[in-house]
């Protein structure tokens, strides 16, 4: 028995010495990039992913955000890179900011591919989902979660748009993606590239006409007390976010923990969608209290927008991949009302 029992222990002490090397190698601290703080419904899946985390683990995972892209000086087109090479750990990030790296994230981006809830949910939830989640897996960064950033909307200084022809010649900011570059010249107008810390004071000294962006971003960064005194909701496109971690982190991480890990980010980003889309209403009564123009547009109107960005589609499309976006198109064709 005396042998037996020493046997058991050395295995015992074993597994013990093995389960805290691992867990020695575990970083004191885990960075976590968003380009939006708290204030923001993407900071705020950022928030509940560490919360949630922080909790299940027992404090053996320990995350800590850096808002305002300030892990990339402010560049949030570099945010996938960093993440991808490990300078970057973890990040809850936008598909638009990530497409120069991931072309398949351009899918959501093509103009009015996606007109309500339910056909996002068609998409991140079908084959076109798995499909793009491989797409960044491959390329270095492992994703775990859908989240929502929102719709995009459009405001302006000038006048209430409710066809292509009013775009004409107004210089609108867009994020750095050379499909929004195309969509908007499509429609006529000078679209202007620059990062969202360059855009406001961009409007207040009237270097550029309008933007577009989430409501909740219109509602929280104050966009009408710089002259965007026109919104137009014409739901032109939608910009899930991605839970996502580097490879190089991910694998250093043992199964349980990756389990722990995704199961939280899956849990926080369908809490900050529900959230989310059940403040819209609100966001935009107080948008309309402000005295800003709202124009809602209707079938008819989305209609002409639509045929305005074909050409969008022909150049886009092969980029992406045909076989995505065909996924894409018929997910949102076959959704659930």
């Amino acid at each position: 028995m005396s042998r037996r029992h020493a046997f058991l222990t050395a295995i015992a002490t074993g597994m013990f010495l093995f389960s805290a090397a691992s867990h020695a190698q575990y970083k004191d601290e885990y960075t976590v990039s968003t380009v939006l703080p708290s204030a923001f419904p993407w900071g705020q899946a950022a928030d509940k992913w560490v919360e949630l985390v922080n909790e299940r683990s027992e404090g053996r995972i320990n995350m800590k955000i850096y808002s305002n892209s300030q892990l990339v000086a402010g560049d949030q087109t570099k945010e996938f890179s960093a993440m991808r090479s490990g300078l970057i750990d973890m990040a809850v990030g936008s598909t638009i900011n990530w497409s120069p790296q991931v072309p398949e994230l351009n899918l959501f981006s093509l103009p009015f591919l996606m007109p309500d809830y339910a056909a996002i949910d068609a998409i991140t939830q079908g084959e076109a989902g798995e499909a793009i989640f491989a797409a960044i897996k491959k390329r270095g960064v492992t994703p775990l979660a859908w989240g929502e950033n929102g719709f995009r909307e459009l405001s302006n200084s000038s006048l209430a748009i409710d066809e292509p022809a009013d775009l004409d010649g107004l210089k609108i900011r867009v994020v750095g993606s050379p499909l929004f570059q195309d969509t908007f010249s499509a429609l006529g107008a000078n679209p202007t590239q620059m990062s969202w810390a360059d855009a406001k004071p961009a409007l207040t000294t009237g270097a550029v006409d309008g933007q577009e962006n989430p409501l909740s971003v219109f509602d929280v960064a104050r966009i009408d007390q710089v002259g965007q005194t026109y919104l137009t909701r014409w739901h032109y496109m939608a910009d899930p976010l991605v839970f996502a971690i580097s490879n190089r982190v991910w694998d250093q991480f043992s199964p349980e923990d990756q389990a722990l890990l995704k199961q939280a980010a899956i849990d926080a980003g369908q809490w900050e969608i529900e959230k989310s889309r059940s403040e819209v209403d609100g966001i935009l009564a107080t948008i309309k209290d402000r005295g800003v123009n709202v124009t809602e547009l209707t079938p008819q109107q989305r209609d002409a927008f639509i045929e305005a960005t074909r050409s969008v589609y022909e150049k886009w499309t092969p980029r992406i991949g045909e076989d995505l976006v065909r996924q894409a198109q018929d997910a949102v064709s076959n959704r659930n009302p």
